[in-house]
């Protein structure tokens, strides 16, 4: 670690880490709480509009840690990536800059207005406001995954005479094949997210004998969309986001899937390991012809392999690419069982006296969390070792005159600020769930 490169890459991975635990919930609950407001609004029953407004509380508190912690990401385009920005600023400035002057003021306004309107508004223009925060959070993921499938599969652009990247066609940028499945899908993760949040703390309330009235609607909310979600989450959206990396990142769904030598018929590894020696999965459990249906819809298709592509080509950690796919796809499976499972005992009237059910729901809460950080780590591991698919490489992005040292001790900064930032978060969040619901309703003024 030695290398400065590999410091910036270090740096900007951990803070965008960091940051997206925030947003990923906020995306999510922004449309839980726009339901639960038209539940109210179209049935007048309290308890939906007590649900609304504690969870505004608790969205609240995610909207603010993400604004500390996204800015600095953006700074770091400048401080870290001077080759890139430079490179590039003439595109994804343009879909960042539409993401903080249209979408973050879009949120940020009408969420004053959700948490301090409620009894300043007629509940009419109080649920606007709610679909107010739910376009503006929905847009604003938007314009960032369309700057991120810009450089997962560049469109749009034509290379100036110094070789600078210029935009060239904004309805291209816009309309770039790869945004709307990794949209689709990356929102979706965060509906379950959400739903997966929702449910945990109305167990935890049900478990407790506490809020039991809220608690049980928390549960009922989260487990119909947390299964749904779910299974949009693993098809269509994640299906058709593997079909994007088959036809135009081919090398990178081979080390996705350990898959190294070219064959028709090809396998799909359930587990195994990559022994990047002997090029080969050690220990593999395989379903025959799986992956060659998966990607082309024909059992007997042919699926190009790791050794087949020139080795300047592969993504630079395929072991680390490797795990991580499997591992989000692994808990994606256990997330859709636990949601089944639930909606079953839901259907026979047994889940919210089933403790076992209550602890699972109220345990399997970070797993979304986990599974997302991996899903963005197989994303940008695969474009490896390109910052630009097939335009610019990695190496050729970084600031050069900010050395490895001075990565270092920025980071360790950053670190240090960020444990103190998950401290006040975990105090705050902590502070609602103890007032619990209904006291959060009264609350509001």
């Amino acid at each position: 670690m030695d290398s400065a490169l590999a410091i910036h890459r270090l740096h900007f991975a951990f803070t965008a880490t960091f940051h997206y635990i925030f947003p990923q919930l906020t995306m999510g609950l922004a449309l839980l709480i726009f339901v639960l407001k038209t539940l109210a609004l179209r049935t007048g029953k309290a308890e939906y509009d007590q649900a609304a407004v504690f969870w505004t509380r608790i969205f609240s508190v995610n909207f603010a840690l993400g604004v500390v912690t996204g800015i600095p990401m953006e700074f770091q385009f400048g401080t870290n990536w001077a080759g890139f920005s430079k490179a590039a600023g003439a595109v994804i400035g343009q879909t960042l800059a539409m993401e903080g002057v249209f979408s973050f003021f879009l949120e940020s306004t009408f969420l004053g207005l959700l948490v301090y309107g409620r009894n300043r508004l007629s509940p009419g223009l109080h649920w606007f406001s709610s679909l107010m925060v739910f376009v503006g959070s929905w847009l604003s993921g938007f314009f960032i995954i369309a700057t991120d499938a810009w450089m997962q599969h560049p469109v749009g652009f034509k290379l100036g005479p110094k070789g600078e990247i210029l935009l060239d066609s904004f309805g291209t940028l816009l309309g770039n094949p790869w945004i709307y499945w990794q949209y689709a899908h990356n929102m979706t993760a965060s509906v379950v997210t959400a739903s997966f949040v929702m449910a945990a703390l109305g167990a935890f309330y049900l478990l407790k004998g506490e809020h039991e009235a809220q608690g049980r609607l928390f549960v009922k909310t989260g487990v119909a969309t947390g299964l749904v979600a779910t299974l949009l989450m693993i098809f269509p959206t994640g299906d058709r986001q593997g079909k994007m990396a088959t036809d135009f990142q081919p090398v990178t769904l081979a080390a996705m899937e350990g898959q190294f030598d070219t064959m028709r018929g090809a396998p799909i590894a359930l587990v195994g390991q990559p022994d990047m020696e002997r090029l080969e999965l050690d220990n593999p459990i395989n379903v025959p012809r799986a992956l060659s249906f998966l990607t082309h819809q024909r059992w007997t298709a042919e699926v190009k392999g790791l050794k087949d592509f020139p080795r300047e080509q592969w993504p630079d950690s395929i072991p680390l690419l490797y795990y991580s796919y499997h591992i989000m796809v692994g808990l994606g499976t256990v997330m859709l069982a636990v949601m089944a499972a639930s909606a079953l005992l839901w259907w026979r009237g047994m889940l919210f006296t089933h403790r076992t059910a209550m602890w699972a729901l109220m345990l399997v809460f970070p797993f979304p969390y986990i599974a997302t950080t991996f899903g963005w780590m197989t994303a940008e591991l695969g474009r490896q070792p390109w910052l630009i698919y097939g335009l610019m490489r990695t190496a050729q992005g970084p600031s050069t005159s900010v050395s490895a040292g001075n990565g270092i001790f920025t980071l360790l900064g950053f670190m240090g600020l960020y444990a103190l930032l998950a401290l006040l978060f975990v105090f705050l969040v902590y502070r609602e769930v103890e007032r619990g619901p209904v006291e959060a309703s009264a609350g509001v003024h």
